[in-house]
């Protein structure tokens, strides 16, 4: 048992550059084994940078800079075997070789401080992500949830979409929104509402109040950053808010401008949607009855899907939008994990493995009523 687990540790810290050290090494010999048996006239001896340049592009600055060693070495052997390293033209190529590859070395070792200051700068990105974009729980109350998140820039680790849930006395609402701006005014409207809708979902008896509340909370901020000269003019938020009470088979859902949530009930996809849909936030200047609530039928075993309009605005190669309600009828029957797994796979497949916009999505399952013990 303990030789199968030393072996294993040992292929476990393998890594792929030891094995191909084998490469620049074998150049090395080629190359000197064919200066070494070409006319005085013919040099190969310069080909040997090829060595420490090859290296650096797998091995770090102690690899790259032993290569490099190994590269002088076999140059002064062929200038022994080839009159003498006296000679002026073998010195020139000896100090060559050797300035060539300490600039290898050096650049090597700059690339792996910058990837290590890029990893720590990852690091804090995805930490600051977590704690922003809190993972959603797979069950909350009588509601089974699943979520997704797909960002368009790999790099881009906050901003964009966004999503929250809160569980309060009687029910569980959820959030969904897309911040419309850029840079530091979009990061601060998502962390910013975020936080806003998890305070205040317990202090509003109703959506159209909490509605409001995020309203002015997303106003109050865009204030802020106009003062400190930041570009807020197109900063807003589109949002769908819902409230799932336990005991009652139905959903409320209030509508700030977002694509409206899709219900699976069967076979069939409805649409709750909204006769007059409210204003995104952050427009100002909103009457009381600029964010109205709509109630509709959610039995156990519907699901609901709410969603960004970064998956119904994906395209493919011909331009072809991104039929939702469509695939979604396709997947009837599934639990919301498998749902959401489907058109995560989906989507990509139908836009060619990049979007142009953040994605996000939400699939709710209410569970039938357990018996009474």
């Amino acid at each position: 048992m303990r030789l199968g687990e030393h072996v294993r540790q040992v292929f476990a810290s393998w890594r792929p550059g030891q094995a191909m050290v084998a490469i620049p090494v074998a150049l090395i010999v080629l190359i000197s084994v064919a200066d070494i048996l070409s006319p005085t006239h013919i040099h190969l001896g310069p080909l040997l940078v090829v060595a420490p340049a090859l290296t650096a592009s797998f091995g770090g600055p102690l690899m790259t800079g032993a290569i490099g060693a190994l590269a002088v070495v076999a140059q002064v052997v062929i200038a022994f075997l080839h009159g003498g390293i006296e000679t002026m033209n073998h010195q020139v190529q000896i100090l060559t070789l050797l300035v060539v590859s300490a600039f290898v070395v050096a650049f090597r070792y700059l690339r792996d401080r910058h990837e290590r200051q890029l990893s720590e700068v990852r690091s804090v990105s995805d930490v600051a992500q977590r704690v922003i974009l809190r993972p959603l729980p797979h069950r909350i109350g009588p509601l089974r949830i699943a979520s997704m998140y797909l960002a368009a820039a790999a790099e881009a680790r906050i901003g964009g979409d966004l999503y929250a849930a809160a569980r309060t006395a009687g029910g569980t609402r959820l959030l969904i929104g897309d911040v419309r701006g850029k840079g530091l005014a979009s990061v601060s409207d998502a962390a910013l509402l975020l936080c806003a809708f998890r305070e205040a979902s317990h202090r509003h008896a109703n959506l159209p109040d909490l509605a409001r509340h995020l309203e002015a909370s997303v106003c109050r901020n865009l204030a802020e950053l106009s003062e400190t000269n930041i570009d807020v003019d197109e900063c807003f938020v589109t949002a769908v808010i819902v409230d799932i009470p336990d005991a009652e088979p139905v959903v409320h859902v209030v509508d700030c401008g977002h694509p409206p949530p899709l219900l699976l009930r069967g076979d069939r996809v409805l649409t709750l949607g909204s006769e007059r849909p409210g204003a995104p936030l952050g427009l100002g200047e909103l009457t009381a009855d600029d964010h109205p609530a709509g109630t509709f039928s959610f039995e156990p075993g519907d699901i609901l899907l709410l969603y960004t309009d970064g998956i119904v605005e994906g395209r493919d190669r011909t331009g072809t939008f991104y039929a939702l309600a469509e695939r979604l009828r396709r997947w009837a029957g599934e639990d919301p994990a498998i749902i959401v797994a489907r058109l995560e796979k989906d989507l990509l497949d139908h836009v060619g493995g990049h979007l142009e916009d953040d994605a996000a999505a939400i699939a709710i399952e209410r569970l039938p009523a357990a018996p009474p013990r």
